[in-house]
């Protein structure tokens, strides 16, 4: 167990964050939603009911729809463009580890290496074209949830509901994609940029403490 600890620690990290997280929207979100519900002169729904609700998925798929789309891109960019002094960056001079075509004859190769054919060639952008499937599934539960919730509000107010076909040029819609899009963009930005300048040492994201700012490595 202290070995699968030690070795699996990055993720098991992550995920615990993951899930209290979840579980902190999920109470504060009720709460909020129901409060909204009742000032509207509704009447208050329970959990279960709150879990398939609109404004529940569309919170939720927002958020992922964004983080997919940052890390799709930024493993897409990553292989073509350069930052000189970055530590997200591959060297500008010399080729690295990441550029040479795979060998099946490698100590442990991975199962699609040694297959060869179009399973390697589909395995070669496998983690693009995962990140890219996931911020699909995403922007269309993140549609689903948000125009859901639309139609509930227009419900509670008597109005005429909206067709897909409409709310997918909503500026609503739009609004809750980019304003979650700008961030991650951002964030991105300041990663690549600060690791020229700035240190953490023992970080596999940062680069040595003494080297120099314009080194550019992984």
């Amino acid at each position: 167990m202290k070995n699968f600890l030690r070795n699996n620690g990055l993720c098991i990290c992550f995920l615990a964050l993951f899930i209290a997280a979840l579980i902190g929207q999920i109470i504060f979100g009720f709460e909020e939603h129901n409060k909204e519900l009742i000032e509207d002169g509704s009447t208050a729904i329970n959990l279960s009911a709150y879990l398939i609700s609109g404004h529940f998925i569309q919170s939720t798929f927002e958020n992922w729809e964004s983080e997919f789309l940052q890390m799709a891109l930024f493993v897409v960019f990553t292989i073509f463009l350069m930052q000189k002094g970055s530590s997200e960056s591959k060297d500008l001079d010399k080729d690295e580890e990441v550029d040479r075509e795979p060998s099946p004859t490698r100590k442990n190769a991975p199962w699609s290496v040694k297959k060869g054919g179009w399973i390697l060639s589909l395995y070669k952008h496998s983690l693009t074209i995962s990140l890219l499937l996931l911020f699909v599934i995403s922007f269309i539960l993140h549609f689903y949830g948000s125009l859901k919730d639309e139609n509930e509000q227009l419900t509670l107010k008597g109005l005429p509901l909206e067709s897909a076909s409409d709310y997918i040029g909503d500026s609503r819609f739009w609004f809750e994609s980019f304003q979650n899009w700008q961030s991650e963009f951002l964030s991105v930005f300041a990663i690549i940029m600060l690791s020229i300048y700035l240190r953490q040492i023992g970080s596999s994201q940062s680069k040595p403490v003494d080297a120099p700012h314009m080194e550019t490595s992984e």
